[in-house]
């Protein structure tokens, strides 16, 4: 297929955004990232974008659209784990900064890219949380709030503009075998590892296909649901 439009994925240059542009390139959208780093190679088109910034992100939104066409698909995907630690021991900057760039930067995202989607009365979102939203995880405090709002997001806006025909879905997938998995100490590895009854780790291009899946004709009645990519490790 091709022409679908520009699909914009934040935190395109990681190995999950990476993963989701070149899986929805293949499907014809023109993939789009949006991130710190301007280094995304699976992108058409790369743009250095603070998604904590709903300045940055407006121009973000006008220049996908005279580069690379109408905003088809958005995957919020940008993310930070944040500090290992208990609620306690947090520092305020710290719970801020997580929650900011995990969970402020997807309304901000959204608010950017959305009214031209209603404009158009079409488009597909997907926001990716995190299995730890829905059971809580120990010393990822902020991470796991924030995802848990991702969650509530989705279920929200996904109300809210049904009748524009924009679907709006969230992912919780666990732990993914990026950089940011490779930075996880041996022993917090191996708790997360032990409780997937899959006995491994997702591989980012499982995710860009429950992504692919969800931007494409394949699904057209899913909406303000949330997706599992666990691996058994969900109880609900």
């Amino acid at each position: 297929m091709t022409g679908r439009g520009a699909a914009v994925v934040t935190g395109g240059a990681g190995g999950i955004g990476q993963a989701v542009l070149a899986r929805l390139g293949q499907d014809g959208f023109v993939p789009v990232s949006w991130d710190l780093s301007a280094d995304a190679k699976a992108a058409s088109l790369a743009l250095a974008v603070d998604v904590t910034d709903a300045q940055a992100l407006a121009a973000a939104t006008d220049e996908t659209i005279a580069r690379a066409g109408p905003i088809a698909a958005l995957v919020v995907n940008a993310g930070i784990l944040g500090p290992v630690a208990p609620v306690w021991e947090l520092a305020p900057e710290d719970i801020r900064r997580v929650i900011d760039t995990n969970l402020v930067s997807a309304f901000l995202t959204c608010r950017a890219v959305v009214p031209g989607m209603r404009e158009r009365g079409a488009g597909r979102i997907v926001l990716m949380s995190s299995v730890q939203a829905k059971e809580g995880t120990a010393l990822a405090g902020p991470y796991a709030a924030a995802k848990a709002g991702m969650i509530a997001l989705a279920k929200t806006l996904a109300k809210e503009v049904a009748d524009r025909g924009i679907l709006v879905n969230a992912i919780t997938p666990t732990v993914v075998r990026t950089a940011m998995e490779r930075a996880i100490t041996p022993e917090r590895r191996a708790d997360l590892l032990a409780r997937i009854p899959l006995g491994r780790f997702l591989e980012p291009a499982e995710v860009a296909e429950m992504v692919a899946f969800l931007c494409g004709p394949g699904s057209g009645f899913s909406t303000g649901a949330v997706f599992d990519l666990s691996g058994g490790r969900a109880t609900w």
